[in-house]
């Protein structure tokens, strides 16, 4: 649902005080332990018993040109975790190694204990992820019910009950259902995106840069809606430019520099860290 889609509509701002989206962010800066940064021996013991894991991840798009060169990341269940970094950082390569579009070619990664590196991203949608990419991530000459319809073709049996449940969520969708996904803006696709990733009712869902490219009340509508997904018990793992933002939501948080884990820690500790600070998110601390 977008500004203004029903009578009783409550601004992002609002919802943020509601959903405490800024804790933690007044407090004064700290400095990150060394177990976390660069330390793979914290990751092992944080990752103990988390619903994702991957660890020690090389990958990349050509044979012999690895993107990811040793990276980590754990989510536990119902954790939102963000990624952060400069450009080509690896941080949208991570993602489509978790969703199976990228070669992994060492390390591994892990659902419930289960392996399921390099794993057909059909089958990792009926397994429990879902994976909204940062462009081209609606059918626009279907209507948004077929959409959604598409998001659940794999098990239709399901489409009723998970409407239900996403309309609930975002209820312009349903009240627009018969609307054109084509004819949308850039804040109202990615409700749909993520509407239609939540249709096979996944455990884990990975949002490529959601707020690529919208306007700040529209970036402000969609980090709202994240936490809302979040606050069902779905593991969220966002990547984002939009640093400090994304910092002020999350759980925990990494910072990916040419491929590597640069630091990790909580997204209260990350975004008032002063060495991130100065490297990573410069002005936008004072956003």
């Amino acid at each position: 649902m977008l500004p203004g889609d029903r009578p009783e509509y409550v601004s992002p701002h609002e919802r943020e005080q509601a959903l405490d989206l800024d804790a933690g962010q007044k407090d004064e800066p700290t400095h990150l332990s060394n177990s976390e940064i660069q330390d793979r021996a914290a990751h092992v013991k944080g990752a103990e018993g988390a619903l994702i894991v991957a660890d020690d991840l090389t990958a990349g798009y050509l044979p012999g040109v690895n993107i990811l060169n040793g990276c980590d990341l754990y989510a536990h269940r119902g954790e939102l975790v963000g990624i952060i970094g400069p450009n080509g950082a690896g941080k949208s390569t991570l993602l489509k190694a978790l969703f199976g579009l990228v070669k992994v070619h060492t390390g591994q990664v892990t659902l419930g204990g289960d392996d399921i590196t390099n794993v057909r991203a059909d089958r990792l949608v009926t397994m429990g992820i879902g994976f909204v990419p940062q462009t081209n991530n609606v059918f626009p000459s279907l209507t948004i019910q077929e959409n959604l319809e598409m998001g659940c073709f794999q098990a239709p049996d399901k489409f009723k009950e998970r409407f239900a449940f996403v309309t609930d969520l975002f209820p312009a969708l349903g009240q627009r259902r018969s609307q054109r996904a084509g004819s949308l803006s850039g804040g109202e696709r990615q409700m749909v995106a993520m509407g239609r990733a939540l249709m096979m009712d996944p455990s884990v869902l990975l949002l490529d840069e959601p707020s690529a490219g919208l306007s700040p009340l529209l970036t402000d509508e969609v980090f709202v809606r994240v936490k809302e997904i979040n606050a069902t018990g779905v593991t969220v793992i966002i990547v984002e430019q939009n640093a400090m933002r994304c910092l002020q939501i999350v759980d925990r948080g990494y910072v990916l520099d040419q491929g590597r884990n640069a630091y990790t820690g909580s997204g209260r500790d990350l975004a008032t860290d002063p060495q991130v600070v100065h490297l990573y998110l410069g002005t936008l601390a004072q956003a």
